[in-house]
């Protein structure tokens, strides 16, 4: 990574952040959607995340209830599930996750 690139991320503030990975992730989910077939499964892992990070750019995620249901949906994956909910719960894992960590910075 560039330094200005970690310039960069040092100064974004947490809403910052969360609004920029909710475009791409609305951009990937909307082409995966266009897509069809096998990216349906692409489009359910990301069309999961756009809730939270609506909510965690409008300063509105409660981080206690993210750790919690981290730690919930982390219980719940299973090799026993059908594809799409295993990619629902892995895209909602990934973006609890994600958030959950940059907030610590």
């Amino acid at each position: 990574m560039r330094l200005l690139d970690l310039l960069k991320e040092v100064k974004e503030s947490f809403q910052e952040f969360a609004e920029t990975r909710g475009k791409g992730a609305t951009k990937i989910a909307d082409n995966a959607h266009e897509k069809g077939g096998l990216s349906l499964l692409t489009w359910h892992h990301f069309k999961v995340k756009l809730p939270y990070y609506k909510k965690a750019a409008e300063g509105k995620l409660d981080m206690e209830a993210a750790k919690k249901e981290f730690d919930e949906t982390y219980k719940k994956i299973s090799s026993d599930m059908s594809q799409i909910d295993f990619q629902r719960e892995m895209g909602r894992l990934e973006v609890l996750g994600e958030l959950l960590i940059r907030n610590k910075k």
